[in-house]
């Protein structure tokens, strides 16, 4: 009998993952003005696949504590203002193998 493997979601995939945050956030939006006034779509709380960015009134809120690591807002924001640099030794994503 041949076993079939189960396709997993990113949702069930985020599972497996572990993050150690540091008090400090390595992801920062340059100038919330631009957030507000520029970017109507906020495309960056679309293709961040971790769902790091969410917008909030009038202000975007960086839940820097979960970010994959991925980079893909620094090159995502089509007004370069985000700005990403690696977590401080120790911290950041922690990949589980399974």
């Amino acid at each position: 009998m041949s076993e079939t493997k189960k396709e997993h979601t990113i949702e069930e995939k985020q599972y497996l993952v572990r993050f150690n945050a540091d008090t400090k956030s390595h992801l920062t939006v340059l100038d919330s003005d631009i957030c507000l006034t520029k970017c109507p779509d906020k495309v960056c709380t679309i293709f961040c696949p971790a769902e790091v960015y969410k917008w909030e009134n009038i202000r975007m809120h960086v839940g820097y504590e979960g970010c994959h690591e991925c980079g893909s807002c620094r090159i995502g924001c089509p007004h370069q203002n985000i700005k990403w640099e690696y977590p401080k030794g120790g911290h950041g994503i922690i990949f589980r193998l399974g």
